[in-house]
């Protein structure tokens, strides 16, 4: 893992809302579709829950696959354990 993804990743999940939205789609199996999201997440604009979704796409946590206007988004399970393991080196 690169310094750059690391610092992304970190910078991700700092933001209490995006943590929460990472810990939701883990929860839901790895993959959870944005309706579900807005639908069981806080109160969020539209707007608001797209960028949260794009910075944890960034970081590289998350992928989407889009279906027309609906998107599913998949937990990067393997770039977290990356990011936990370089952690656990502190």
């Amino acid at each position: 893992m690169t310094d750059d993804r690391f610092h992304l990743i970190a910078k991700a999940l700092a933001d209490p809302r995006r943590y929460d939205l990472l810990r939701r789609i883990g929860k839901a199996g790895d993959t959870l579709a944005c309706e579900s999201i807005r639908t069981t997440c806080c109160e969020v604009t539209p707007a608001t829950l797209s960028h949260h979704m794009k910075e944890l796409e960034t970081a590289g946590l998350v992928e989407s696959t889009r279906e027309g206007k609906f998107v599913t988004y998949r937990l990067r399970r393997d770039v977290l354990e990356a990011y936990l393991a370089r952690m656990a080196q502190i």
